[in-house]
C-alpha cells in the first residue's frame, strides 16, 4: 500500500484558469517541483496549457505527474444540464488520462456565492434535486470509467450540498459503490463539522483520493458565528499551514494506510488571493512535516 504526497494549484492561490492575482503557471510548476513533489493536479481547466503534448513536455522537464483533473458541476439541477456537463468534463477527462492520470475530481456546484454569499439556491436538496444528484453523479462515473478510463472521485465541499457527516454520509448511501468513490478533503469536512476518522471507519472502502487539508479553529468558529461564505473565510485565512490546525494529520495518515489501497494524498492549502512570494516557503514546510509523519 502506498501514499503518493503531491499538491495541487489551489496551493498556490489558483482558483480560476485565468486571473491577473494568480502566479503564472510556469512558475508554479517550478516550484511545485522545487517544493519537493512529484505529483500534482490540473487546476482549473485551461490554468495549465491544454494540449497534451504541449503540457506533458512541461511536466517531464520538471520530473512532475498529474494524479488527477478537477471539475465542478450541477447535476442536482436534473436531465438539463446533463450535454453541457459532459462537454465540459468530457474536455477536462480526455487532458487528464492523456497526462496518464487515473482520476477526476468532482465538487458539487456551490449554493452561494462564495465571494459575496448571496444564496443562489437553497442550501439543502429537496427529494427530487437530491434523487437528480445521485442519478446525475452514478450516470457521470460509469461514464468516466467507460469513456476515459477514470475514477470519479466526489469531493465534499463546504457551501455545496455535500458536506457536512449528515450529507456526505447520505450521498454515499444513496449512489453506487461502482461508479462514486470519495475524495476525502480534511480540511473541508472539518470546516463542516465532521469527523475525519469516523468517516474513515465507517466508510473506507469508498474513499479513493485525499485532499490534505487544515482548518484554524479560531477562525473557524469566527466564521461560523459571522455566516461567511467560502470566499471571505479563506481570506481571513481559516485554511492553515499545517501542523497548525484541526483535523490531526498524523492519525489521518495512518488510518488512510490501514485501508490497504494505494492512495494519493494531494496537498490543498486554499489562499486566493495570496502574494506571489508566499505558496513556496510553505510547500517546502508543509512536504517536510508531510515527510516527518511517514509520507
Amino acid at each position: 500500500m502506498t501514499i503518493r504526497v503531491g499538491s495541487a494549484p489551489d496551493s498556490w492561490g489558483v482558483w480560476f484558469p485565468d486571473d491577473p492575482q494568480q502566479v503564472p503557471w510556469g512558475r508554479f510548476l517550478d516550484e511545485v517541483s522545487e517544493a519537493g513533489y512529484s505529483w500534482i493536479e490540473l487546476g482549473p481547466y485551461g490554468y495549465l496549457p491544454t494540449d497534451p503534448g504541449r503540457l506533458g513536455a512541461e511536466l517531464a522537464a520538471r520530473g512532475l505527474s498529474v494524479s488527477a483533473g478537477t471539475v465542478f458541476t450541477a447535476l442536482h439541477h436534473g436531465p438539463a444540464v446533463w450535454e453541457s456537463t459532459w462537454e465540459h468534463v468530457g474536455r477536462v477527462a480526455a487532458l487528464t488520462r492523456a497526462m496518464n492520470a487515473e482520476h477526476l475530481v468532482v465538487i458539487p456546484e456551490f449554493w452561494r456565492d462564495p465571494a459575496t454569499g448571496e444564496e443562489t439556491e437553497p442550501g439543502r436538496l429537496g427529494p427530487t434535486q437530491f434523487a437528480h444528484l445521485v442519478s446525475g453523479m452514478d450516470r457521470l462515473g460509469h461514464r468516466l470509467r467507460e469513456e476515459h478510463g477514470l475514477t470519479m472521485v466526489v469531493h465534499p465541499h463546504a457551501d455545496t450540498h455535500i458536506d457536512t457527516e449528515e450529507n456526505v454520509a447520505r450521498f454515499l448511501h444513496a449512489t453506487d459503490p461502482d461508479a462514486v468513490s470519495l475524495c476525502l478533503d480534511t480540511g473541508h469536512y472539518a470546516y463542516c463539522g465532521g469527523d475525519n476518522l469516523r468517516l474513515i471507519q465507517a466508510f473506507g472502502e469508498r474513499i479513493g483520493y485525499l485532499h490534505l487539508k487544515q482548518v484554524d479553529p479560531a477562525v473557524l468558529a469566527e466564521v461560523h458565528e459571522q455566516r461567511l461564505p467560502f470566499g471571505p473565510a479563506v481570506r481571513r485565512g481559516v485554511m492553515c499551514e499545517p501542523p497548525d490546525g484541526v483535523p490531526a494529520l498524523p492519525p489521518i495518515l495512518d488510518a488512510a494506510t490501514s485501508l490497504g489501497v494505494d492512495l494519493f494524498a494531494i496537498v490543498e492549502q486554499d489562499m486566493y488571493p495570496c502574494p506571489p512570494d508566499r505558496p513556496l516557503p510553505i510547500a517546502r514546510r508543509t512536504r517536510r512535516f508531510l515527510a516527518s509523519c511517514g509520507a
